[in-house]
């Protein structure tokens, strides 16, 4: 019994020791967990909530705003807008505008056409014409310089206010060209006769810009006359026969095998000549036609062994993807010719059959140094006698010993034969076939009107050096073909030249009534192959401030910008010309990028008729799918308008100023008030859109006087904490109105033309705007201003409510209001706020001065306004606290959104790219200020090159108003707090600081680019392959000229001294086939 009470004792004993060790670690660990008051926070919270609401609400006027517009409620009538009938409705105003363009094209084909029907050549003509490079240039003598006659010119701001001649053009002629070669000099002669159309369509239609003639001969008449300039080594290689608006007009789509001899003979210069006449081939082609590279000596090479046997679409990227694998060829062996020919002839066949490619033109292009068969045979099995598929030969090299074999394959199906001796020949021989595949079309007299896609327009550049944001103007080029009519030569398909005029995607945008649209809506177009014409969110342009051009972007597809749409529906449906609506949820980025607003979104889209393109429209659902008419007179508008701190949206379209050149340097503003008087009957204004804009500056018009009362109290804004309120409404009016002089502001460019992203543009309204649209009602919403420059910190706080009709979500949101203070007036408050305590003896148990705690003030993206250390403010909270967010993600009070950029621009170290990349001529920059990606390595040296991008975006539930939580970390718990503040995007954050969690990283928004797939589909040929095959829907051009039984084939081409001698038992065959 002893033992056994021993044993008790000595086991409580032991537990003693035991339960005493095990409490005092726990509270070693529950020691330094800091204890933070819900209460207390809450209370700091309601404070500062309650402060800055009262200040924002009393600066920017808002509930009296609020009040104007519900006076007048009842007088107001509140529509659903009808999607379908929109889109059609902005279809046919720009049918009618591109078919102004079309029209003024056309009288350019007949005016040019009948000046030649009517020109006799003459090989002795001296005639002096405006030369574009030597116009205005004097000898040491100060003479001028033949073809250099006196020019005047004129800056224009229609023009980009270059010095340009309105009343005359002038002839750009390629460096490698000769001046007065007779033909130049003939066909400048006959063309001059366009002069005076150039002129009557320029005063018919007052918004055209640059009109032109591209001449099959190269050279290259423009109206309005300007001044052309060399670049640094005295050269203008622009060829006007190498544009994309040539090369469409004049031909029709086409499916094209390139053979390349690599046998042993093609060694050194040859195999060079040969890959740049492959790579100017290529140049040649575009989205509508398809293609593939056969390399042949005793065996076939396929330049992309896993396209073997099939065509790709001529795509920029697929292009380039074989250019890359150019370099890879080198010469040994024997040529088979005889093998390749088989090879092509059944892929091109098989392809057809398949219904893919461009069922139009078929062509083969043989790249030698020789041939020793004529191969009839072959051509006899798979081509004749109906010649479907062209023959043009390049033979390589200075000798001529198996050229007649070449002439003959060329003549015999339909083709031309050229010889290339030098670099410097390439580009002029590879034109050739251009003009004989315009034969059938000329024949057929079809002036086909052709579209191209959006491109930047690089000949501006030439005229005079620019700034770097001048000039780099998207636009769409409509051109049509210009054919010689002549009897006599009509056989033979004379092509001279193509005409056409560019129109900017600006134009086209002020067809769209981005009022109608409401605020995140917005109207795009596409071309037939799924490329963006136009869409608020195509960036051709990257690094800022240089405006250089990206390599891909006129290629950018509608897939890559609305990518919610996994499955390509809508851009199916498009492409298709299809009529109808499509729905999606959307994640749409605003503010440089980093912050987000998810939405749904209802697409309505149909076809533009007479051109290629389909139209898009989308409207957010909720409060963007409703509008209001007002109703006040003209003289209450126009009284209301007067107020100097009035001003309107430049870029929407009030009233179309560029009809008449006296209107053009009108204001918005200016032309309707003189619209409204009578004094510009000629004016051609939106009327519904007018009125409501006199309505807006009616019910707004209080705002200036409770604003102008706030600056006249002295003892108000004492500490001119608050700089500026403004207001904006659905219809692109402001008001601004300054609480310090302009000299004080803190920052100088808000609200003014310099921040784009805060002004009413053609595709977007302001920033402050779209997001005070997504706040609750009532609520306001604050954020700082993100700089471009990462030193560069923003001292400001924007903050902004929107001011709705109704308190449903059906009601459309008619302005919003706000204000800009400084940073350190907001954050003085928050720290003010921060010091209050419940306690009675107002002594606090805890605050933001402690050094066991840290606050902070974080917005609905997570990004921080208020810090104790002032370095973190506008950085992300997960980069600081990256423990804290992370938990804060974990139970839902932030969630991550992954979003994905298909069109960033990556930094690639030089050293590292293949040589290939020196073809596109990517710049070389030093550590540009865009997406870093992962994989790169420092270097001194980089270029920026296109890439896929993944990156993440955050958003705060809004359901959830408070929450408390505690990390575990290595040894210790950490705890925080997160409380919203009243009536806004904010959160304060408390957070212990006496814990810390090094292991956990930050989390950051950094791009990623997303090459884990892209380096698995490299290692895995199946994949590699299956995404080169895989095409994205397209729609085939309507007209196809390919043939045409009246076709002369006899000029074929060849070379000084040579006439193609076919052996003599086959001139009977060779004859049957001419005659036919």
């Amino acid at each position: 019994m002893l033992e056994n009470l021993n044993l008790l004792r000595a086991f409580w004993g032991l537990f003693f020791i035991f339960w005493t060790a095990f409490n005092t670690a726990l509270v070693d660990v529950v020691g330094s967990e800091q204890q933070i008051p819900l209460s207390v926070v809450k209370l700091w919270a309601s404070a500062f909530g309650g402060e800055i609401k009262s200040i924002a609400a009393k600066y920017s006027g808002s509930q009296l705003l609020q009040k104007k517009y519900k006076e007048y409620e009842k007088d107001v009538a509140i529509e659903e807008i009808d999607g379908l009938q929109l889109v059609k409705k902005l279809a046919k105003n720009m049918e009618e505008m591109f078919h102004k363009k079309s029209e003024a094209v056309r009288r350019l084909v007949e005016a040019a056409e009948d000046a030649y029907l009517k020109h006799e050549f003459d090989a002795d003509l001296q005639y002096e014409y405006f030369n574009a490079v030597l116009i205005n240039e004097r000898d040491e003598e100060g003479n001028y310089l033949e073809l250099g006659k006196e020019f005047i010119l004129v800056p224009n701001d229609h023009f980009n206010n270059l010095p340009v001649n309105i009343s005359l053009s002038d002839v750009q002629v390629p460096t490698n060209m000769y001046n007065k070669d007779p033909a130049i000099v003939n066909g400048v002669y006959w063309s001059e006769s366009l002069n005076k159309v150039f002129v009557d369509n320029f005063d018919r239609d007052p918004s055209l810009i640059w009109q032109y003639f591209g001449s099959a001969k190269g050279f290259f008449r423009q109206y309005p006359g300007i001044k052309w300039e060399p670049d640094e080594n005295g050269v203008i290689a622009f060829d006007c026969r190498n544009r994309k608006w040539y090369i469409q007009a004049a031909t029709s789509p086409k499916d094209v095998v390139i053979l390349v001899d690599v046998s042993g003979s093609m060694k050194g210069l040859r195999l060079t000549i040969a890959k740049q006449t492959v790579s100017s081939i290529l140049d040649t082609l575009g989205d509508d036609d398809f293609f593939n590279i056969i390399a042949y000596n005793e065996e076939l090479h396929y330049v992309e062994p896993c396209l073997n046997g099939t065509l790709v679409q001529a795509d920029r990227a697929n292009k380039e993807h074989f250019r890359e694998h150019l370099d890879k060829l080198f010469a040994k062996g024997i040529g088979m010719l005889d093998i390749a020919l088989n090879e092509a002839f059944n892929m091109l066949n098989e392809f057809n059959h398949t219904g893919q490619g461009s069922i139009c033109s078929q062509a083969i292009m043989l790249i030698t140094d020789g041939a020793v068969d004529t191969y009839d045979t072959i051509f006899a099995k798979y081509n004749w006698p109906d010649r479907k598929v062209r023959i043009f030969t390049y033979l390589i090299g200075r000798e001529a010993a198996f050229a007649d074999n070449l002439k003959w394959m060329a003549c015999a199906n339909k083709g031309f034969f050229t010889q290339i001796s030098t670099l410097a020949d390439v580009q002029e021989n590879v034109m050739e076939y251009l003009h004989v595949l315009s034969r059938p079309k000329v024949i057929d007299q079809e002036h086909d009107v052709v579209w191209t896609e959006a491109y930047v327009d690089s000949t501006v550049s030439l005229h005079k050096k620019l700034a770097d944001d001048q000039g780099l103007v998207l636009m769409t080029t409509v051109a049509m073909p210009v054919f010689s009519k002549q009897n006599e030569t009509r056989s033979k398909g004379i092509l001279l030249g193509v005409v056409g005029t560019d129109v900017p995607v600006k134009e086209l945008l002020k067809t769209i009534p981005k009022y109608k649209l409401g605020i995140h809506g917005y109207a795009f177009a596409i071309t037939n192959n799924g490329y963006i014409l136009t869409h608020p969110e195509l960036r051709p342009l990257y690094e800022e401030g240089k405006k250089r051009r990206k390599p891909n972007y006129s290629s950018v597809d509608l897939s890559e910008v609305e990518w919610e749409d996994r499955d390509d529906v809508l851009r199916n449906a498009m492409v298709n010309r299809k009529t109808g609506k499509f729905s999606m949820e959307v994640k749409k980025t605003v503010d440089k990028g980093k912050r987000v607003l998810v939405m749904t979104n209802d697409y309505y889209y149909t076809d533009i008729k007479g051109t290629p393109f389909s139209l898009g429209v989308a409207l957010s659902r909720g409060h963007g799918k409703y509008f209001f008419r007002g109703n006040v007179t003209v003289e209450e508008g126009l009284h209301d308008l007067e107020h100097p701190d009035v001003s309107l949206a430049d870029e929407w379209s009030y009233c179309n100023t560029d009809l008449h050149p006296e209107h053009r340097q009108m204001t918005q503003l200016e032309a309707i008030k003189r619209y409204l008087t009578g004094k510009e009957p000629l004016l051609q204004c939106d009327k519904e859109l007018i009125q409501e804009v006199l309505f807006d500056a009616v019910v707004s018009a209080p705002i200036e006087a409770y604003w102008t009362s706030l600056a006249l109290n002295k003892s108000e804004n004492s500490d001119k904490g608050v700089e500026v309120a403004f207001l904006g409404t659905r219809t692109g009016l402001s008001r601004i109105n300054l609480f310090v002089g302009p000299e004080q502001l803190t920052n100088q460019d808000f609200l003014t033309a310099e921040d784009k992203e805060n002004i009413f543009n053609a595709d977007h309204f302001p920033l402050w705007y779209r997001r005070a649209a997504e706040q609750i009602p009532g609520s306001f919403v604050y954020s700082i201003p993100f700089s471009t420059e990462t030193a560069n910190k923003s001292n400001v706080v924007t903050a902004s409510t929107a001011i709705q009709l109704l308190d449903d979500r059906k009601s459309p949101v008619v302005a919003a209001v706000g204000i800009q203070m400084k940073l350190e007036f907001f954050q003085r408050k928050f720290w003010t706020a921060s010091r209050q305590c419940a306690s009675l003896d107002g002594r606090c148990a805890i605050s933001c001065d402690d050094e066991s705690i840290n606050c902070y003030l974080i917005d609905n993206n997570g990004f921080i306004l208020v810090s104790e250390d002032y370095r973190q403010t506008g950085n992300f909270f997960g980069e600081v606290e990256g423990a804290v967010m992370n938990k804060l993600l974990t139970m839902g009070s932030f969630k991550r959104i992954t979003l994905y950029d298909y069109q960033a621009m990556c930094r690639t170290n030089k050293e590292s790219s293949d040589s290939a990349h020196s073809l596109l001529d990517v710049s070389t920059v030093n550590f540009l200020s865009t997406f870093p990606c992962n994989h790169q390595r420092k270097s001194l040296k980089q270029t920026l090159e296109p890439c896929d991008t993944e990156y993440p975006a955050f958003v705060s539930e809004r359901t959830i108003k408070e929450t408390t939580g505690n990390i575990a970390c290595d040894d210790c718990f950490k705890s925080f707090v997160i409380q919203q503040i009243p009536s806004s995007n904010l959160f304060m954050v408390v957070v212990d600081n006496e814990c810390f969690c090094d292991s956990v990283p930050p989390i950051t928004m950094a791009p990623i680019e997303i090459r884990s797939l892209l380096n698995y589909i490299i290692h895995n040929e199946s994949l590699k392959c299956e995404r080169l095959k895989s095409q994205k829907i397209r729609r085939r051009p309507e007209s196809c000229h390919g043939f045409h039984p009246e076709e002369n084939a006899r000029e074929c081409g060849g070379v000084p001294g040579l006439t193609a001698k076919p052996p003599f038992v086959l001139l009977p065959l060779l004859l049957t086939i001419f005659s036919r």
